[in-house]
């Protein structure tokens, strides 16, 4: 099935496309300029094309899309089935369309508030999908020191954020950085030639993927 065609059915905000599509995008640039490693693409590609499916439920009520009562209806509706955890939400739609075990398993351990055991791991389709989430924000690619201090300072009134607690942000941003120092040792690029004149090729070429549902 085509990735927009399964963005659709489950009535993924455009934003949240574009997220995930820039994501699968960065992933794509770095694969195309690694070396020395080897790493299986397609997997790679598919859990950062379905990585964040369950983020619509942490909408906020005050935000801009909220008040289109049709996005009301479709967040709860969400909520209704899944719950209101974003990553159970993740894991279960990654279930529904078909990933592998160990696809879900990548995309359980990706989350930012485990950045010290992706560090530790000997996993390169986990660094590299973690890595690059943590360097698009909602409007494009950023450095990751900027992106890391944006997601701080909106987390600063979310008690049970990732980056909510300044000495837990700060060594999560430090293991981060760490984590950039792992990839590009093994890519031909430079961190500021990663950016969203660099991606922007490969979005047009994703958007077409077919996801191949593997059998279980």
């Amino acid at each position: 099935m085509n990735i927009i065609d399964i963005y659709n059915k489950y009535a993924i905000p455009e934003r949240l496309q574009m997220h995930m599509l820039r994501v699968a995008a960065m992933c794509k640039l770095i694969l195309d300029n690694l070396h020395s490693i080897q790493i299986d693409e397609n997997l790679l590609i598919r859990i950062a094309l379905l990585h964040d499916m369950g983020n619509i439920v942490k909408i906020s009520d005050d935000d801009e899309e909220m008040k289109n009562p049709l996005f009301a209806q479709i967040r709860q509706k969400y909520i209704d089935k899944y719950g209101r955890d974003d990553h159970k939400i993740n894991i279960a739609i990654g279930e529904e369309v078909g990933l592998t075990e160990e696809e879900l398993s990548i995309l359980d351990k990706k989350q930012l508030r485990k950045n010290k055991e992706i560090m530790e791991s000997d996993n390169y389709i986990l660094k590299i999908c973690a890595y690059c989430d943590q360097r698009v924000s909602p409007t494009g690619v950023e450095s990751l020191v900027g992106r890391l201090k944006e997601l701080q300072n909106r987390h600063k009134n979310k008690p049970n954020a990732s980056m909510y607690d300044p000495k837990t942000a700060a060594a999560l941003l430090s293991y981060a950085l760490e984590i950039e120092k792992q990839v590009m040792n093994f890519c031909n690029l430079k961190p500021y030639e990663i950016n969203d004149e660099s991606i922007s090729i490969y979005i047009q070429e994703l958007s077409s993927f077919h996801l191949k549902v593997k059998s279980k």
